[in-house]
């Protein structure tokens, strides 16, 4: 794994389309800002589950509207 020190407005690049920039550093958490490609998914990892193991009836066949 790599670890990096990053101030809030400095910036990550991976690979030629993905930006991570610092927006805010707090006493418990980072706010990150994430420019990628549409087509990547971005997901938190608490979020991720194997949807393959769910019902049919449960899968999502359409991305979510974003709020």
């Amino acid at each position: 794994m790599l670890v990096l020190s990053r101030k809030p407005g400095e910036r990550i690049r991976i690979g030629d389309d993905v930006t991570l920039t610092i927006v805010r550093i707090g006493p418990n958490s980072v706010r990150l800002g994430i420019d990628a490609p549409r087509s990547m998914s971005i997901v938190r990892e608490e979020l991720c589950i194997d949807f393959s193991e769910l019902p049919e009836s449960e899968q999502l066949t359409e991305e979510p509207s974003s709020p």
